[in-house]
């Protein structure tokens, strides 16, 4: 994945954000890029697809405390 890649592509973010969160970019197989909406212009984390869902999981079942 090039950098012109993930500029072309559509970032969503979280509805729950309130404007100030992650946006994650979907389509890129087997990965998931996400880079802070704060700064899009700035550089993206790229992670395996499993640890993402892993990470999201563990989010839902509130595995983090506040």
């Amino acid at each position: 994945m090039t950098r012109n890649e993930l500029a072309a592509t559509a970032w969503r973010k979280s509805s729950y954000s309130g404007g100030n969160c992650i946006e994650v970019a979907p389509g890129f197989p087997g990965v998931v890029p996400v880079r802070d909406s704060k700064d899009p212009s700035g550089p993206a984390l790229v992670f395996p697809a499993p640890a993402w869902e892993a990470f999201v999981a563990a989010v839902r079942e509130g595995d983090f405390p506040a």
